[in-house]
């Protein structure tokens, strides 16, 4: 059974930094060139769809990569620790705009599809992040 337990959200000025880990058990990569298998971040803001911020995929016919949304594009970055198991995003020069529920989702995007949250079947419980101005 797949589980995803995110930590590591809290409350911020504007312009600062947190790191969010996602711990997840249960889940293997697939390394396969034909299909992506991908563990990504999203986040959900009152009244607002939830939408994907950044996903990291070891393989997959694209060979491959992290990819962000454009709206955190050079201020987020995405990793993981293979050996934990673990995946982080941390995120700098935060805005208020950032204020949302963050979720951690592990599944297998087709295409180019890995910011879409429909592509995604697991999903952690998530973790608040607040960024005051």
């Amino acid at each position: 059974q797949v589980q995803l337990v995110e930590s590591g959200g809290g409350s911020v000025q504007a312009g600062g930094s947190l790191r969010l880990s996602c711990a997840a058990s249960g889940y293997t990569y697939s390394v396969s060139r034909y299909r992506n298998s991908c563990l990504g971040w999203f986040r959900q803001a009152p009244g607002k769809e939830r939408e994907g911020v950044a996903a990291l995929c070891p393989s997959g016919p694209s060979g491959g990569g992290t990819y962000y949304a454009v709206s955190v594009a050079g201020r987020f970055t995405i990793s993981q620790d293979s050996a934990k198991n673990t995946v982080y995003l941390q995120m700098n020069s935060l805005k208020p705009e950032d204020t949302a529920m963050y979720y951690c989702a592990a599944g297998y995007p087709t295409g180019d599809r890995f910011l879409v949250r429909y592509e995604y079947t697991y999903w952690g419980q998530g973790t608040q992040v607040t960024v005051s101005s």
